[in-house]
């Protein structure tokens, strides 16, 4: 039963990022985390206040999310998500690299 709620949140997860098109142009999911900003900490007090009220126990108010400068968070994203390609794409040939040097290194050190 548990496999099947955690598959079942992970498909969710999946069908929603592919609904809202996340991984596509950074606009599009710029404009998703201003929609997720608008919409959950109201989502978020209607949830506290039901809970409230079906148990009778009291809730602290929860701060306010911090803001996000979206201009400044988008570049660096974009940023780190070229360097980890960039990365990605070189490992093949970095590896054999080293592995020729590595073994040069242990045949000239061997004799």
């Amino acid at each position: 039963m548990r496999f099947l709620i955690k598959g079942s949140v992970a498909g969710g997860a999946v069908y929603l990022v592919y609904d809202q098109e996340l991984l596509g142009p950074s606009d599009k999911s710029e404009a998703a985390l201003r929609k997720a900003e608008e919409v959950v900490p109201p989502a978020m007090y209607q949830f506290s206040q039901y809970v409230c009220q079906q148990t009778g126990l009291e809730m602290p108010q929860l701060p306010t999310p911090p803001k996000i400068n979206f201009p400044n968070f988008r570049d660096s994203w974009n940023s780190g998500i070229i360097s980890v390609m960039a990365a990605l794409s070189v490992a093949p040939s970095k590896a054999r690299e080293f592995s020729k040097e590595g073994w040069e290194y242990v045949r000239e050190h061997s004799k």
